[in-house]
């Protein structure tokens, strides 16, 4: 599990990316989905990456914000229409907290017929993640901790990857202190960046519990971060993001610092 597999990179309300979801693959080409955006262009982003459906058997939903669980809609009703037809084998398990489960739950309830929902329980696997709890996905642990989100409850994750480097994901918000132990001395941290500082006037990120690239690479600085990844931004200007976030960041933080595009690779 060496390399991240980036399917979008923008907030919820961007329209010239993708909202930020991302894959994690295995050895053997499966494949970790973590978040599935605010709708069917997840199917779109799994295609232009060459992923495809049959290989993914892990899911993990961090919250139940528009913009990270609608997608999922369309990935449990592709998966289960596969499964109709033999076209796809074993479960598919969808790791999310204990709350998010009813939530999605009634959300394919709402909008998927009751021939491919017949699958939730059965091929279709909702595993409630607790605060802390450690488990193995795609023969590696990862621990699962509450971000302590003041709007919507969140979790993120941390895993030591196949090369033995640690890899951090902090969900969509700022770091909390009492998550700092999971992320502290990660070889790889997954920062949201909600906009430059300079620009923290028009965008206003506080308001919304995000980060400017200064924010986020400050905390990265103090956690000894060896690899900073930023996400989850706003996209106005986005032919120039990489170049104007790289630049800001630079002056905060001297790790390796990756401000990706849509359909990017990382190789981890």
């Amino acid at each position: 599990m060496n390399h991240l597999i980036v399917l979008g990179t923008g907030c919820a309300a961007v329209t010239k990316c993708y909202n930020t979801c991302f894959a994690l693959s295995s050895e053997d080409h499966e494949y970790l989905l973590v978040d599935a955006g605010g709708g069917n262009g997840i199917l779109a982003a799994l295609e232009k990456a060459g992923i495809s459906l049959a290989r993914i058997h892990h899911v993990f939903v961090s919250h139940k914000h528009s913009d990270h669980l609608l997608g999922m809609v369309w990935i449990i009703r592709m998966v289960a229409s596969s499964i109709l037809s033999g076209q796809y084998s074993g479960n598919l398990k969808i790791y999310c907290h204990e709350e998010l489960t009813d939530t999605i739950i009634t959300l394919a309830g709402l909008t998927l017929d009751q021939k491919l929902t017949d699958l939730i329980g059965s091929r279709i696997l909702l595993i409630p993640l607790y605060d802390g709890q450690t488990s193995n996905l795609l023969g590696r642990d990862f621990t699962f901790f509450d971000i302590h989100s003041s709007k919507a409850k969140q979790f993120g994750f941390t895993v030591k990857l196949s090369n033995e480097k640690l890899l951090t994901f902090l969900g969509d918000e700022p770091c909390n202190e009492l998550c700092r132990k999971y992320a502290l001395n990660s070889d790889w941290l997954l920062s949201e960046a909600f906009c430059l500082y300079c620009d923290r006037e028009k965008f206003k990120p506080y308001e919304k519990d995000h980060s400017t690239v200064k924010d986020a690479c400050e905390l990265a600085a103090s956690l000894n971060i060896k690899n900073l990844v930023l996400w989850h931004t706003e996209d106005t200007n986005i032919t120039r993001r990489k170049e104007l976030y790289t630049a800001e960041g630079r002056k905060y933080y001297s790790g390796n610092l990756f401000v990706p595009d849509d359909l990017d690779t990382i190789t981890l």
